[in-house]
């Protein structure tokens, strides 16, 4: 076998964690499967897999080569994609990460239509509020919102959302609506414990800030939504995380003429490699439908 083919009989074993298992996947015969592995170590002059009675381990050696010959292999596929120009018809698996809240209410909902595209395309979304590893974590592109804490990292700004408000018409009922932004000390808020109890607001070229109280201090966006819907009082958000009730008057917008800075929506690629033709593909679908409104 050549290198090429030498590093995915390889990949398939350490996958499998047997020969015979890499065997069938590659439609070859295990005495094959096993030689050219033995000629991969032969002429890498490193053994690569520990070989016992309980089945195969890869060695240290292994684990950095099978990690650096996946990600080869990736790339091989996605240059023969990019050659038949099968940008128009995806095919594979591409693996997305985005925040809980922002992917189920804007990015699942839409899926439906991306993959009515691509029929041969498999998604696995990965539901996570923090920063994940990208690369360690297998993911081809990560939607981050907010500013990016690795100023390195390869992303592309998508989208930008507005930022206010909100509360339900019972807790505004009870504890009234304020009207300029230093009312808010005097109110509940609901508090994203990432971030501070410092509250800035713009208009007309003039500035005001607040600190607010917050009794309640949450860590991800779905308690957030938890938080304000149980009428406790007001948040800072994104317009996404409330989209369907802003739209159905279930929590309202308050101090409107007031402007909160925007959110940024950035989609992120794994460090050293080149975005997938898929990866560009839902990034490009993400980008146009946010862009037309259609979320």
């Amino acid at each position: 076998m050549d290198r090429l083919q030498s590093m995915i009989a390889f990949v398939r074993v350490v996958e499998n964690g047997t020969f015979s298992g890499a065997a069938r996947q590659l439609g070859l015969g295990q005495p094959a499967v096993s030689k050219t592995i033995a000629q991969l170590e032969n002429r890498l002059q490193v053994r690569l897999l520990l070989r016992s009675t309980h089945g195969l381990a890869p060695t240290e050696a292994g684990l950095r080569f099978f990690e650096r010959a996946r990600l080869a292999i990736q790339e091989v596929d996605e240059a023969e994609l990019e050659a038949r120009g099968a940008g128009a018809g995806l095919s594979g698996s591409l693996r997305i990460c985005a925040a809980t809240t922002f992917a189920r209410l804007m990015i699942v909902p839409r899926l439906p239509a991306f993959l009515a595209r691509h029929p041969d395309l498999d998604i696995d979304v990965i539901l996570d509020d923090r920063v994940i590893d990208l690369v360690a974590e297998g993911i081809d592109v990560a939607l981050r919102m907010g500013a990016l804490a690795d100023s390195t990292a390869m992303a592309r700004r998508i989208a930008s959302g507005g930022r206010s408000v909100v509360a339900t018409p019972a807790y505004l009922a009870r504890a009234g609506m304020p009207q300029v932004p230093a009312d808010l000390a005097g109110h509940e808020a609901v508090v994203y414990s990432r971030t501070d109890s410092r509250w800035l607001f713009q208009r007309a070229g003039t500035e005001a800030s607040v600190t607010v109280r917050g009794r309640v201090r949450v860590s991800a966006a779905e308690g957030i939504r938890a938080a304000v819907l149980a009428d406790m009082g007001l948040a800072v958000v994104s317009d996404w995380m409330f989209a369907p009730e802003l739209k159905s008057g279930a929590v309202r917008r308050v101090l409107e003429d007031w402007e909160l800075p925007p959110i940024d929506l950035w989609a992120v690629f794994p460090t050293g490699r080149l975005a997938s033709a898929r990866a560009r593909a839902f990034v490009d679908f993400v980008e146009t439908v946010l862009i037309d409104g259609k979320v």
